[in-house]
């Protein structure tokens, strides 16, 4: 008896790492998504038409659309062709072996067969495909057209009302992989992509577990690069930004006048200056890029003259070039909290290309700064007391 509830707990899927929000936000979408597509449907095929206005295969198509978005399963492709092929095999069934077990069977098999070539694999299909034989003689008698109405009706304004609700709830819909280009024009991969597993390790794994996965191949590596950014972070224990950032910030305000910020930039040996508002609170950051950005630097002739020119305050209330900082300073700054954790900087500091990065405070002020190099010392300290405790 112990063997028999060991045997069913083991059987139990393990609980679901989703929120109540997720989950409510999954329920919503397929009540609107059915709903909407039945009156589009009716409105479409008329009050009077034989064929009903749904077919029960959609309420799977809306439990990928709305659950789970980014499946490679409930993808436009997947949903649209996966459906509308299904149904042709199954009406072609139907003709050929008529209303029995074995045309059911066929149905199935050759529309998995036909989405496998076609690459719109989508488990509702297979219903769709035995609908088709088992459906009753409304549907026998629609004959291919069934794949168009109500098959590809349903699909397609089911797709409609997932493209929006999905969209409208912040999860990208159609599913795309968004591919960093090199911030150098070069292909070479990001910095933190270098070390660890590759994509071809990745792909090795999948061809070797030779499965079909209901989950996105690019969404799988992101998966598995931030199960490797939550190791370092254990490994690092809870070194946040407040224990390596810079205290003693060099700031100025955004009528600093461009002279003086040049002049601090020089002195302090910095590349960046943050910009604050009296309450410390960061409006910009001004560097040696926005310098010879608007001072057009990057052509080198008449190099200090051009510089002296820029960054001398201009006599008189009429300047046509910029006088003060906020006039030339990056508006959109990246920053990061104090209390985040050390391992979360490096996509910044590393794949974005990010120097500096101003740290804030609960209060959303100015707390310190933190560049590169601290990232490099801290990682390099943890690096050298995982030896020593090795040793």
């Amino acid at each position: 008896m112990t063997r028999f509830f060991q045997f069913f707990r083991d059987c139990l899927p393990r609980p679901m790492a989703v929120s109540r929000t997720e989950r409510l936000r999954a329920c919503c979408g397929t009540l609107i998504g059915i709903f909407l597509t039945a009156l589009a449907s009716r409105l479409a095929l008329g009050p009077d038409a034989s064929l009903p206005m749904l077919i029960a295969p959609l309420g799977a198509s809306a439990v990928l659309l709305f659950a789970l978005p980014s499946s490679p399963l409930a993808q436009p492709w997947s949903v649209l062709g996966g459906n509308v092929l299904s149904a042709l095999i199954g009406v072609v069934c139907f003709r050929v072996a008529g209303d029995s077990a074995l045309a059911a069977a066929l149905a199935g098999s050759c529309a998995i067969a036909a989405m496998f070539a076609l690459r719109c694999l989508h488990p509702p299909g297979g219903a769709i495909a035995v609908t088709a034989v088992l459906g009753g003689p409304a549907i026998h008698a629609a004959g291919f057209g069934f794949a168009l109405a109500p098959v590809a009706v349903n699909s397609v304004l089911m797709l409609i009302v997932a493209l929006v609700f999905n969209n409208a709830t912040r999860h990208r819909y159609p599913h795309r992989h968004q591919t960093e280009a090199s911030k150098h024009n070069t292909g070479d991969a990001p910095p933190s992509n270098r070390l660890g597993f590759t994509q071809g390790d990745l792909d090795a794994v999948l061809d070797k577990y030779n499965e079909v996965l209901d989950v996105n191949r690019d969404d799988l590596g992101t998966l598995f690069m931030q199960a490797e950014m939550q190791a370092y972070r254990r490994r690092y224990e809870e070194i946040t930004c407040a224990d390596i950032m810079s205290r003693d910030i060099v700031t100025v305000e955004f009528g600093t006048e461009l002279e003086e910020a040049w002049m601090l930039l020089r002195k302090h040996k910095v590349k960046a200056l943050p910009v604050v508002d009296r309450a410390r609170r960061v409006i910009g950051i001004v560097t040696f890029v926005d310098f010879m950005k608007n001072a057009n630097l990057d052509v080198y002739d008449g190099f200090d003259t051009k510089l002296r020119h820029f960054i001398r305050r201009t006599p008189g209330l009429h300047a046509e070039k910029a006088e003060v900082v906020g006039q030339i300073m990056t508006r959109q700054v990246r920053t990061v909290r104090d209390d985040m954790h050390i391992v979360e900087l490096v996509p910044l500091l590393s794949d974005i290309g990010l120097h500096h990065v101003p740290v804030l405070d609960s209060e959303r002020r100015l707390a310190g700064m933190i560049t590169q190099s601290d990232l490099i010392a801290a990682l390099y300290r943890g690096r050298l007391v995982d030896t020593a405790v090795a040793a």
